[in-house]
C-alpha cells in the first residue's frame, strides 16, 4: 500500500464537538489538544515521515477574547507538553511552528521558539504545527523575503522560477495528502502553494472524534486514486 510521506491536516469541529456535548464551545479546543498529542502516533505508527496540521490562522485572532484567552493557555500547556514529551527523542521528532508566530503573546512565541531549538537537530520526522498562518500570507512574506535579496543584490529579479519562491516560504515540503475534518469541504487557505497536487479528502466527523481507524481508511482512499500530477 502506498503511504504519504507528508500528510497535512486541517483539523475543524471542536466547537461544534463541544456544542453538541453541550459545553461552552471554547472547551472543544481541550478535546482537540488530546487528538492533536493521539495523532503524532497515529502518523508514526502508520509510516508517514510529515505531519503538518492547521492549528490557528491569522484570522482567528478575531476570536472572541474569552476563547482566545482560552486558546493562548491551551498552546502555552501544548508547547510545555512537547517539551516534555519523550516521544520527541523516541521518535527524533522535529518540530516547527509555520506562520507568523511574533503576532502571538511574548510568552507563548518564546515557548515556540524553545520547542523549535530543542528539536532542530531531529531528523525522522516533522511536525509542522501551522499557528497565526495563512497560506496568500505565507506567500507575501516568501515575496517580501525575495524583494528584500532583490533589494541587497543577492539575487537577479531574472532568475526568480518555483524553485525560488519554495525555498522562501515556511516549508518547503509538499504534503502528498490533505484531510480535512469537520464536515466543510474547503480548504481554508491551507497551504496554498505547497498543496498543488495533494490528494484531498474531507471527513464529516469533528476533528476530536477522528480516530486511528479514520487515518488508516483515509490512507487506504490515498492509495486507490491514480496521482498523474496533470499528464
Amino acid at each position: 500500500m502506498a503511504v504519504p510521506k507528508h500528510v497535512g491536516i486541517i483539523m475543524d469541529g471542536n466547537r461544534r464537538f463541544a456544542k453538541r456535548l453541550m459545553l461552552e464551545p471554547w472547551k472543544g479546543h481541550e478535546w482537540g489538544k488530546k487528538k492533536l498529542e493521539e495523532v503524532i502516533d497515529y502518523a508514526h505508527d502508520l509510516g508517514i515521515l510529515e505531519l503538518t496540521l492547521f492549528a490557528f490562522s491569522i484570522q482567528n485572532f478575531k476570536r472572541p477574547k474569552k476563547e482566545f484567552d482560552f486558546l493562548m493557555k491551551l498552546f502555552k500547556e501544548a508547547c510545555n507538553d512537547l517539551l516534555k514529551d519523550v516521544r520527541i527523542e523516541k521518535y527524533k521528532i522535529r518540530v516547527r511552528f509555520i506562520g507568523r508566530i511574533q503576532m502571538f503573546p511574548d510568552e507563548l512565541a518564546d515557548l515556540m521558539r524553545q520547542v523549535m531549538d530543542k528539536t532542530q537537530g531531529n531528523d525522522k520526522f516533522f511536525l509542522n504545527l501551522a499557528m497565526a498562518y495563512g497560506g496568500r500570507e505565507e506567500i507575501v512574506d516568501a515575496i517580501k523575503k525575495i524583494s528584500r535579496n532583490i533589494k541587497e543584490g543577492k539575487l537577479d529579479p531574472e532568475k526568480i522560477d518555483e524553485e525560488t519562491i519554495a525555498n522562501n516560504l515556511y516549508i518547503k515540503s509538499q504534503p502528498d495528502l490533505i484531510i480535512r475534518t469537520g464536515e466543510e469541504k474547503r480548504i481554508s487557505n491551507f497551504l496554498l502553494w505547497q498543496g498543488n497536487y495533494a490528494e484531498l479528502i474531507f471527513l464529516d466527523k469533528h476533528w476530536p472524534e477522528f480516530t486511528k481507524k479514520d487515518f488508516e481508511k483515509c490512507i487506504k482512499e490515498y492509495d486507490r486514486r491514480e496521482r498523474r500530477f496533470g499528464k
